[in-house]
């Protein structure tokens, strides 16, 4: 007998990855290209390009509850419910750090809300994926 796809399990793996795959992409491209990335910040020569190795290496860091989760979703639940809870704070921490901007950083603004549109669709295919792999 011909086994039967889990579309939901697939669905939700599906999802994970993308956001997996977007933070990992984010990652390679700071990495690799920061001095690219960081004038948005407002940063420059080696501190800006430092800074910005620095948070692809945090993107990869902060992807390893992801990658659990992306393996067995419904069997590392938890680790699902880590990522989409480090989903949020992003988003949160991001939308507070924007708010407190004072008036005068058009750039660095620019890049703040960037990052929480990023985040921002990252955890609402997390909360999704979430969703589909409870049973």
């Amino acid at each position: 007998m011909k086994a039967r796809v889990d579309f939901r399990l697939w669905t939700s793996r599906i999802l994970i990855a993308l956001v997996v795959a977007w933070n990992l992409q984010a990652a390679l491209a700071f990495f690799l290209k920061p001095e690219a990335f960081s004038p948005g910040f407002e940063l420059n020569g080696i501190p800006g390009t430092a800074a910005m190795r620095g948070i692809a290496v945090l993107f990869v860091m902060w992807n390893i509850p992801y990658l659990v989760a992306l393996w067995q979703p419904r069997r590392h639940r938890i680790s699902l419910w880590e990522a989409l809870a480090m989903q949020a704070v992003g988003v949160i921490g991001e939308s507070m750090i924007l708010f407190m901007l004072p008036p005068g950083n058009a750039i660095l603004h620019a890049s703040i809300l960037r990052f929480i549109y990023f985040d921002s669709t990252g955890l609402a295919a997390l909360v999704i994926a979430a969703a589909l792999a409870g049973k």
